[in-house]
């Protein structure tokens, strides 16, 4: 599949949902967690794929808001593979940065160290860079940067006036990167529940039934021949399109 790939067309920024783990370990007769903990094989293999291929950003999905309704057992086994998954040689082997963006302040003090250490010590890695979305809800980062914004139109820092997406760009968890060009969900669901809202207005959507831990560097490529089948108009005529190229 790779040798059908437009290597001048590889998406800058590819993220993904990684949905699947949960009923991938059900459906062998397993405890949830050991779900957890295949797809963290996984994400070796498309990280190490994705910088491989010249992805620029690599936006993970790994834990939700909503996640912290999970059964107190199943958080704490996947803050232990946050931890491991942190302590990898994975950025280093493929120089790779690494950032979080979510309500860090929310994850226990452990996770929330080794964070901050992996993003110091990978700072000067200039190939791709892998964001883990972390206690992410993009409602929430919404909320968050509007009542910045709001705050700063109160101590006469910004006239209301002269807000405008960028403003908000700047405000969001995200603004170091450009918005995704491919969103991949993993897993057979058909929905985007709760991430990168506002990012993903022009993203082309891939869906799959296939689970995450059974997804593969065949799978990632088959997403972004997909992306590459697509004409991105961004709302303009099929006709200005072409005659732009």
């Amino acid at each position: 599949m790779e040798n059908q790939l437009d290597m001048s067309r590889i998406p800058q920024h590819v993220a993904i949902i990684m949905d699947g783990n949960g009923r991938w370990a059900t459906e062998r007769g397993l405890d949830r967690t050991f779900g957890h903990k295949a797809g963290l094989d996984t994400v070796k293999k498309i990280t190490a794929e994705c910088a491989r291929l010249g992805v620029k950003y690599l936006t993970l999905y790994t834990f939700s808001t909503e996640n912290w309704n999970r059964p107190a057992y199943e958080i704490e086994a996947l803050m232990g593979l946050v931890l491991s998954f942190i302590e990898m040689e994975l950025f280093t082997d493929n120089n790779v940065k690494f950032q979080m963006v979510g309500d860090i302040e929310r994850l226990p003090k452990s996770v929330q160290d080794k964070i901050h250490y992996m993003e110091e010590l990978t700072a000067k890695n200039d190939g791709m860079t892998m964001v883990v979305a972390m206690s992410y809800s993009s409602k929430l980062e919404l909320v968050r940067a509007t009542r910045q914004i709001a705050e700063k139109v109160k101590a006469g820092e910004l006239r209301a006036e002269d807000i405008s997406e960028q403003v908000i760009n700047d405000h969001l968890w995200t603004s170091f990167m450009p918005d995704p060009e491919l969103l991949i969900r993993t897993g057979g669901e058909l929905r985007i529940s709760n991430y990168l809202l506002w990012q993903i207005a022009y993203a082309e959507l891939y869906f799959c039934d296939t689970y995450w831990p059974d997804f593969n560097e065949q799978a990632l490529h088959q997403a972004i021949a997909s992306y590459q089948s697509r004409q991105r108009r961004f709302g303009k005529t099929e006709a200005q399109v072409e005659a732009e190229q």
